[in-house]
This record gives structure tokens, sequence and C-alpha cells, in this order.
């Protein structure tokens, strides 16, 4: 199911706090970048913080420029972006500035948190998860229900790790400010446990005043069925391929590129690249690569369109290539029509032989864009 785009956004200390264990918050931001942070907030659909970050720091969690509001405004949008809070328990503080500032409200908790939210009353349409807090029913029941496409999260740390080991945050925008902490008591950014492999790709680095702004991006695939942040961003290359590809009405645009477990890209390519009439995206890809790497039983093949089972113009269908190689999992945004093959069903015939196959259907227009011609 498709998710709101997921940004992370937080400020910590140079030793890696969010806060001190003072009665009153630290204040880790410079103005110039509370600024940049307003006009971040105004910009997204929703924000969500954590309950314990209500309880904390009794945020307002506002729109604080006027100019900023009015656009909004002007755009069609309401005033404020929704603002969402999260809590297993229940425990809140229906007077909370949260609740009594700004525009809509909406309150994720568990079946036994809705029935205590309920009871205190608080302004907000309340929705109950089932018996656990469940990140991927969240995201898209903010998607579906709520409209939201792009989704800004101010914390606390266990909100934000717990969406970064889930590979559900497709962007971390961190602030690192000049000074120390230094008391293990405080509260920490990120907490221990599982996180994805590999690097993050560094989107932006910036000097504003006397703090730095850093935007990463994941780049590790993820494993099995489950669709995580960077396999979206990989498919997303995979359907921008497919427009360079030339054009021709015998045959599909598609774009591939293979990727490492640990995020590093090993191939890309394209139908037709290169001047070959007849070559496929995969084919073209996985040829760039070493039969003998590794890396490629624990790789994933993006695809535009789902490989191929049948072709006339070469021995091997790309599903086969794939298998030959090794590669266990495939995300595709798209299933081939019968335009030219009736009843391709390459993802039938992968996940028969074990390979995770994952479908991306909200791709499936971007996909479709060069093929125009064809269906």
């Amino acid at each position: 199911m498709p998710y709101p785009h997921v940004l992370l956004s937080a400020a910590v200390s140079l030793d890696g706090y969010l806060d001190d264990t003072g009665p009153d918050r630290l204040l880790l931001s410079s103005p110039a970048d509370f600024d940049r942070v307003d006009e971040v907030r105004a910009s997204v659909d929703a924000i969500l913080i954590g309950a314990g970050t209500i309880r904390a720091d009794n945020p307002r969690l506002l729109v604080n420029d006027p100019g900023r509001r009015a656009a909004r405004v002007a755009a069609g949008k309401p005033e404020y972006p929704l603002k969402v809070t999260v809590t297993a328990t229940g425990d809140l503080d229906p007077d909370a500035n949260f609740w009594h500032t700004g525009g809509e409200k909406v309150l994720y908790t568990t079946d036994t948190g809705a029935e205590r939210a309920a009871a205190l009353d608080v302004a907000a349409d309340i929705v109950a998860l089932g018996a656990d807090l469940d990140w991927r029913r969240l995201l898209e029941h903010l998607h579906d229900v709520r409209g939201v496409r792009r989704l800004m999260v101010e914390g606390g740390g266990t909100v934000h790790t717990q969406l970064l080991q889930q590979g559900l945050a497709d962007e971390v925008q961190l602030v690192l400010a000049p000074l120390f902490v230094g008391d293990p008591k405080a509260p920490r950014l990120f907490g221990p446990g599982g996180y994805q492999a590999g690097r993050l790709r560094l989107l932006e680095s910036r000097r504003i005043e006397d703090v730095v702004l850093m935007r990463y991006e994941p780049t590790a695939p993820g494993e099995g069925a489950p669709a995580c942040a960077a396999d979206r961003h990989w498919l997303r290359l995979a359907c921008e391929l497919a427009a360079e590809c030339p054009p021709s009405r015998t045959a599909f645009s598609v774009g591939a590129v293979v990727v490492a477990a640990d995020g590093t890209e090993l191939a890309r390519g394209h139908s037709r690249e290169a001047g070959d009439p007849v070559v496929h995206a995969e084919e073209a890809a996985l040829a760039k690569i070493d039969p003998a790497d590794p890396r490629l039983p624990t790789a994933t093949v993006y695809t535009s369109l789902e490989p191929c089972t049948h072709r006339s113009s070469r021995p091997h269908p790309c599903a086969e290539l794939i298998l030959r190689a090794g590669v266990r999992r495939v995300v595709t945004a798209w299933r081939e029509p019968d335009t030219f093959v009736a009843a391709a069903d390459g993802t039938g015939m992968l996940r028969d032989r074990g390979v995770a196959v994952v479908v991306l259907g909200e791709y499936e227009d971007l996909a479709k864009a060069p093929n125009a011609h064809l269906v």
C-alpha cells in the first residue's frame, strides 16, 4: 500500500542528545534554523510527534509565519498541517497545547489506548490500530484516509528509532548543534536495535548560523516481501530510466537497477540501450555485473515492468536471467499487460521459484508513461 513521504526532523548535540535533564527544554537550533523548520512545516501535509514529546515539551506544533499560512490557504490547503500523535497507552494530558492550537488533530493508538483516550475527551480523531501499534497501518491510514502525501516527524527518539528500524523513513533531516550534554540520563535521538544495513546517502549539508543541517536518505533495499523507503527510491529511478529508451512500437520501454543489500548500486540498464534494438532492461543491467559477484544472491532487481517470461528476439527471457544470476528479490511497478504476450506472469514464475517479488502499484502510472503509445 502507498505511504506518505516520511521526513524525520531532529536537532542533536555533538554527543547525540535531543535534550538535557533540566526542567526547561534545551534549545539546540539557531533562530535561523527554527525559521527553516517553520518553512518545512508549512510545506507538509501533516506533522507527527509521540505522546512522550507532548508530555516532555508541551509543543504547539504550529506554522508560525503568517505569510506561510496564507500561502497554504491560497493553495487550497488548511492553514495548519494536520497534527498527529501516537500513544500505545492513551496516557495523555487533555490540557496540553497540542490539542488546543492549530488545526485538525488525529491520535493513533491501540484498542486499549483508544478507550482511555475517549474517556479523556481529547480534541482529536481517535484511530485504534489494534492490540499493538502498527506503523505500516498508521501510514496507510494517513495516506488513504487523511490524504497525507508528505509527513514530517519531529520526535521523539523512540518514534524516530522505530521508523528507521522498520525502513519507513524516506529522509532524515538532522541538525547538529555545537554543544555537549554528557548526561547518560538525557534522551538520545536513536536507540539500540537492528537498523537496515548500508550507508545513507548525503543529499545536502548546509551551515545555518552556528549549526549544520545534514539531509540523508536510506539506500539499502528491504528484505523479503515488505517494502521499505529505499525500495521506493530505487523503483522510481528504474521508472525514470524507462523514459531514456528509444521509442518503439513493438516493445515496451523499461528501466532496471540492480542494488546490493548494503545499498550499493551494482548496475542499471534500459530497453534498447547502446543501440541494441532488442536488449531488455534487466538483461542490459545484469550484463554489466560479473556473474561471480558475491553480492548478487542478496541483491534486489528494480524494474519498471515485471520481468518477461517469453521473448522471440533472444533465447533467455529476463525472469530466467534473474534466476540464473541468483538474485532472490525483485521490486516492480507494473504487471505486464497482454499487448505483446498473452497472460504473461513474470511475477508468478519468479515467486514459484522462491524469489520474493514486491509490486508497488503506486508507481504504475510512472512506468506506463513512456509506453502511453502502446497501452
